[in-house]
C-alpha cells in the first residue's frame, strides 16, 4: 500500500537531569532532503541521524529538530582561570588605568578562551547518544504511522479517479465503432449534395476509399488498450508498493499521452467530451501522486 510523504512525529523524555525533545516533520519532495537541527554539544551525531532517517524515510523534505535542556551543574561552562588571570594581568599592566578604570567581570568572561564547554564532544555523544537514538526511533515510528494513514486516504482518492477514467474509457470504446459509420453518412450526404448541383456522379468505390482512409487515421483501438493497461499498472502499483511515487508519476504521464492521442485521432464530439473527463481525472491524480513516497 502506498504511503504519503506528509507526516509528523515527536517524542520526549527526561533522563539523568536532562530533558530531551525531538520533532520530525516531512513534506513532499522529489528526493530525500533532510534538515537536521541539533544542539552544539551533540552536533557530531548529525551524519548518524541522517542515516537513520534515510533508512526509514525514502523520499521527502525531512526536518528533524532536537532540543535539550540540562538541569544540573554539568550544564555550566568552565572558566579557564589561567586565561582569565592573563587578561587581568595585561589590563593591570597598562599605565594610566589605575584609579580611573574598573575591571568588569562580565566583560572579562565574554573574552575569547575564558569560558569553555564542560566536556569534549566524545563525552557528550557517549552520554546522550543512546537516548537520542531511542527518541529518533520513536519519532520516526509515529511519523510513519501518520504517513500510512495519509497514504490510505491517497489510495482511496486515486482509485476513485481511476474508476472515473475506466468508465469514460468504456464509453469511448462503445462509441468508437459508430464514428466511422457517422463519417460515411455525412460524407455521402455532403458529396451527393454537391454533385447534384453540378449534375455529376462519383463512383462508390472512391467514396469507400475515402472512408477507409478516415477509418485508418481515426483508429483508436491501440490507444484504448494501452490506456487500459496503464490503469491496471497504476492500481497494482498503488496496492503492492510503499515507495511507488516515481512510478505512479511516470504512469500518469503515459496515461495523459494516450488520452491526448485518442482526442486528436477520434474526431468525434462525444468522444471528445469523455476525453475531457479523463484528462481532468488524470490531472488530479498527478497532483495527488506528488505526495506519494
Amino acid at each position: 500500500m502506498i504511503v504519503s510523504m506528509t507526516g509528523f512525529g515527536d517524542a520526549s523524555i527526561e533522563r539523568s537531569g536532562t530533558h530531551y525533545s525531538i520533532e520530525i516533520r516531512s513534506l513532499n519532495n522529489r528526493f530525500f532532503k533532510p534538515v537536521i537541527k541539533l544542539p552544539d554539544i551533540v552536533a557530531g551525531m548529525e551524519p548518524e541521524i541522517e542515516t537513520l532517517l534515510r533508512d526509514r524515510l525514502v523520499r521527502g523534505s525531512i526536518t528533524c529538530i532536537l532540543k535539550m535542556r540540562v538541569e544540573g551543574a554539568e550544564a555550566a561552562y568552565l572558566i579557564n582561570q589561567p586565561a582569565l588571570q592573563a587578561y587581568v594581568e595585561q589590563l593591570n599592566s597598562v599605565k594610566g588605568l589605575n584609579g580611573i578604570a574598573r575591571i568588569d567581570l562580565a566583560s572579562l568572561l565574554s573574552l575569547p578562551g575564558v569560558c569553555q564547554e564542560p566536556a569534549d564532544d566524545g563525552d557528550h555523544l557517549d552520554k546522550h547518544g543512546p537516548v537520542i537514538r531511542q527518541l529518533i526511533d520513536q519519532s520516526i515510528g509515529k511519523l510513519s504511522q501518520m504517513r500510512q494513514r495519509e497514504g490510505q486516504a491517497l489510495f482511496e482518492d486515486l482509485l476513485r479517479h481511476a474508476a472515473v477514467i475506466a468508465q469514460a474509457l468504456s464509453e469511448i470504446e462503445k462509441r468508437a465503432p459508430f464514428v466511422i459509420d457517422d463519417y460515411h453518412r455525412r460524407l455521402s450526404s455532403r458529396v451527393a449534395e454537391l454533385l447534384s448541383k453540378a449534375q455529376m456522379q462519383v463512383a462508390q468505390i472512391d467514396l469507400l476509399k475515402e472512408v477507409a482512409v478516415f477509418a485508418e487515421r481515426s483508429d483508436i483501438s491501440e490507444e484504448i488498450q494501452r490506456l487500459r493497461h496503464h490503469l491496471a499498472s497504476f492500481e497494482q502499483a498503488c496496492r503492492t508498493s510503499e515507495h511507488a511515487g516515481r512510478k505512479l508519476d511516470f504512469i500518469t504521464q503515459e496515461m495523459l499521452r494516450e488520452t491526448n492521442t485518442i482526442g486528436s485521432k477520434a474526431n468525434d464530439a462525444l468522444i471528445a467530451g469523455h476525453v475531457v473527463d479523463i484528462k481532468g481525472s488524470i490531472d488530479r491524480m498527478k497532483e495527488q501522486v506528488q505526495n506519494v513516497e
